[in-house]
């Protein structure tokens, strides 16, 4: 889906994170691998699977080496994180315990503990300049701060672009990791959140957090 109803940020597939105008504050730097060109997460038969359980239902991650491709979370069963999996990457690969660092970390994070994931190295499908700041905005929100779609597009350079942000928003692949859930809609309402428990499992996040609000 395309991130921007805005032809400008359209049909662009750049690999690198780009930095807000304005100087922003800390953080606005997505960690991901260096490719030549955007790797696709369909057919990636390397990946590796881990499917697991924790305070908020079960997860799954899926990457290969230290490189992660896609976290789901909010799911009832192992069962449904595999069928998630089989339908966004397709990918073969068995299931294992890879990379227990990210694992235990979302596992620690369900608990309550405030976890700081911004160390993990995320590889991204392609994307525009416009989506890049949005992610990188995004990733460098504190633990129990929360932004809105309006104040987040007016951080990354374009006020008016709300509804844009969301749309990134409903497509991100790293929840948690790349925290959605602490941006919020308008008027500081919950939004929408895609996962299989939605805006509830949204809800419990934040909660959890104790999040504060900034911007409006």
């Amino acid at each position: 889906m395309d991130c921007s109803p805005d032809s400008e940020f359209a049909n662009y597939s750049g690999d690198c994170i780009g930095q807000p105008s304005g100087g922003q504050r800390r953080g606005f730097t997505l960690k991901s691998s260096i490719h030549s060109k955007p790797v696709s997460f369909r057919g990636e038969s390397e990946d590796n699977i881990r499917i697991f359980p924790t305070e908020i239902g079960w997860m799954g991650i899926v990457g290969s080496a230290n490189l992660v491709r896609s976290v789901l979370v909010g799911h009832p069963s192992a069962a449904s994180v595999r069928k998630a999996i089989k339908q966004r990457s397709q990918t073969s690969a068995a299931e294992s315990d890879w990379h227990p660092e990210l694992r235990e970390a979302l596992q620690d994070y369900a608990l309550g503990k405030p976890v700081d994931f911004a160390g993990f190295q995320l590889q991204l499908p392609p994307r525009t300049p416009f989506r890049d700041l949005v992610l990188a905005a995004t990733r460098s929100l504190n633990y129990g701060e929360t932004t809105t779609y309006g104040e987040l597009a007016r951080r990354v350079g374009h006020p008016g672009a709300a509804r844009a942000v969301g749309t990134v928003m409903s497509t991100n692949r790293f929840p948690i990791v790349i925290p959605c859930h602490r941006v919020l809609a308008a008027g500081h309402r919950l939004g929408g959140y895609t996962s299989p428990a939605g805006t509830d499992l949204k809800q419990r996040l934040l909660q959890m957090e104790n999040a504060i609000v900034v911007g409006s």
